[in-house]
């Protein structure tokens, strides 16, 4: 259930004595930005039908805004409110993560450990290293690829079963030559946390993370189901209604994706990333830095989190995915800027609210060409078009009528949320780009075809595949 592909987790998670949420509710974003905040979201619900959303976003390196979005449960209908929690699956993976960096800055232990020094009788367990488990190079398979709940799953299980089942088989690949997202390296580096620090994981993430920062709602749903006053999970039966969500047995999370929390309260925990306030700067580095295989080729992965360039920005982020909840957290820690998505919902959507959100609130700078493309754009949806940039035929094919369809067709859609190049090659004599157009319910494509004195010889605007 824990595949790469959707960049997801699976999420389970206990109780933490949880009291007092209130101060979840913050908004203090700029009244344009939030309008567009909200439009993404409401937008992307609405096409792929998930029940409810909770975001926060980071800007400038605080929380500037939380806001639930649709239903939190369905029959009787319960609007989502920021003070609800959501199972955050594989984003989980990140805090354990942070668990180990802090241990080794203890020192009571080293990422070049081999794992079979803290949990005996694993596969190879004296070659394979910390830092293999924690970045997915392990080679130890794993036990939840699939993107449903299996019925031998909804049983109790402990840790060291799972381990007896799917870490004491082959490796599926030598240490450190491939990349593989596998929950079973979480399930392992969460019992070496919890034999080094003599604590439940849990209990140590509260001491050491939850409680300073402040995360007051952090909730173990591993142990027991979130409650009536938090998101109800969803599943839905190809295009069918929505059913509530079953639950997965005791003990399958753990430390891969026990935890559940308020997107406000992860938030916290993304400021502090952009701060760098909980660990030394050393294990910062460790975290974010993508680890290389043994022939130099990069896995866009670190230690519990993928590191990715998004137009220049450096992006350390996760998806996490349980049975009836699907989130994303994207922080762009050079930029101060963070958004924690959180839904419902088996069908996703979570990422592609956090990606457009941080993109746009990061903001970018344009190239020339997607300047000028823009700026085209932006006329044609007023009927307006300076002439002075096209070439004979493309002045011809923007006859009266090709300008009063791009006006009333594109008009209505108002400000892209993003205006990206995508491609850029040589054809013809001529310079090719493809542009990708985002608006929060559709996607847009534009080529043009630009020759080497500047005048466009094509602007062309279709529905994106």
């Amino acid at each position: 259930m824990f595949s790469r592909h959707f960049r997801f987790l699976i999420l389970a998670g206990v109780c933490s004595g949880v009291a007092g949420l209130a101060a979840q509710t913050v908004d203090t974003i700029d009244p344009a930005l939030r309008a567009r905040v909200d439009a993404i979201a409401a937008g992307v619900l609405e096409q792929l039908g998930v029940p409810s959303a909770s975001v926060a976003v980071v800007q400038g390196g605080k929380i500037v805004y939380t806001h639930g979005y649709g239903m939190a449960h369905i029959d009787p209908d319960k609007p989502a409110t920021p003070e609800m929690r959501y199972s955050i699956g594989s984003i989980s993976k990140q805090f354990t993560a942070a668990a180990i960096l802090l241990l080794q800055e203890q020192g009571k232990l080293s990422l070049d450990d081999a794992v079979g020094k803290y949990v005996p009788g694993l596969t190879r367990g004296d070659e394979v290293t910390i830092r293999q488990i924690l970045s997915h190079t392990s080679g130890y398979q794993d036990y939840w690829p699939e993107d449903y709940l299996m019925t031998p799953m909804m049983k109790p299980a402990t840790a060291q079963q799972i381990l007896d089942a799917w870490a004491k088989k082959p490796l599926d690949f030598e240490p450190g030559t491939k990349w593989q997202y596998s929950n079973t390296n979480f399930v392992i580096a969460g019992l070496i946390v919890e034999k080094v620090s003599g604590q439940k994981v849990f209990e140590f993430l509260g001491e050491h993370i939850f409680h300073p920062l402040g995360m007051k709602s952090v909730w173990n749903s591993d142990e027991a189901k979130l409650t009536q006053a938090d998101a109800t999970p969803y599943i839905r039966y190809a295009l069918g209604t929505l059913r509530q969500a079953p639950k997965e047995g005791r003990g399958w999370m753990f430390a891969a994706g026990e935890l559940a929390m308020t997107a406000h309260d992860l938030a916290l925990w993304d400021a502090s990333l952009i701060a760098r306030s909980v660990l030394k700067p050393e294990s910062y580095k460790e975290m974010f830095t993508e680890v290389k295989l043994k022939d130099g080729s990069g896995t866009d992965y670190g230690l519990g989190v993928e590191v990715r360039q998004r137009d220049g920005h450096l992006s350390i982020e996760h998806g996490g995915e349980v049975t009836g909840f699907v989130s994303d957290n994207e922080v762009l820690v050079d930029d101060g800027v963070a958004v924690a998505v959180l839904t419902n919902h088996m069908a996703g959507g979570a990422g592609q609210i956090a990606q457009l959100t941080a993109a746009m609130v990061a903001g970018s700078r344009l190239s020339e060409a997607e300047a000028q493309a823009l700026a085209i754009y932006r006329g044609l949806q007023k009927g307006e078009l300076d002439r002075s940039l096209l070439a004979p035929n493309l002045s011809s094919y923007f006859d009266s009528q090709a300008v009063a369809d791009f006006k009333s067709s594109l008009g209505p859609l108002g400000e892209p949320l993003t205006f990206k190049q995508v491609k850029k090659e040589l054809r013809g004599g001529m310079t090719f780009r493809a542009f990708r157009i985002v608006y929060p319910t559709r996607r847009l494509a534009l080529t043009t075809y630009t020759y080497p004195d500047g005048k466009l010889e094509q602007f062309l605007v279709d529905p994106a595949d």
